[in-house]
């Protein structure tokens, strides 16, 4: 079973129990699932749609950072708990040191040497690390080990 059949047997499994907030997180990435499937004009991979999750988990943390800076408690707590069940769905976040060494691999790949070199290195990793790790944080450790800073 694809990871799209699962999130729709789990929309239909969240609409029998009455789950709200689940059932609401579903549609909405199901349909960001769908559009995504029209602007690319195939399938989605697993692969995608887990892209498709992660962009609407950023969205979330987003969100959270916003309404606690407006003082909205209530609404960065129902955020929190949307994130929670898009989370559920996306692959387990790697540590600092695991994007580090995966960073490491993938320079001495493609030969980088310095700076100039980013633009070999970010492509091959960002694909490889897709819905593991944030981009900024792969594009930091980049610029980190390629002597940017």
């Amino acid at each position: 079973m694809g990871l799209e059949d699962k999130l729709r047997e789990d929309l239909k499994d969240a609409m029998r129990k009455g789950e709200k907030v689940r059932l609401s997180v579903l549609r909405l990435a199901l349909s960001a699932a769908s559009y995504a499937q029209m602007s690319k004009g195939g399938q989605l991979s697993d692969a995608d749609i887990i892209g498709v999750l992660a962009k609407q988990a950023k969205q979330r943390e987003e969100s959270i950072e916003a309404f606690n800076k407006g003082g909205r408690a209530d609404l960065a707590e129902n955020e929190r708990a949307e994130l929670a069940v898009l989370r559920s769905y996306l692959p387990q976040q790697l540590t600092h040191d695991e994007v580090v060494e995966a960073a490491r691999a993938v320079i001495v790949e493609t030969g980088a040497k310095g700076p100039q070199d980013k633009s070999k290195v970010m492509p091959k990793l960002v694909a490889q690390l897709k819905g593991k790790a944030d981009g900024r944080e792969i594009n930091s450790v980049v610029t980190e080990l390629l002597g940017g800073k």
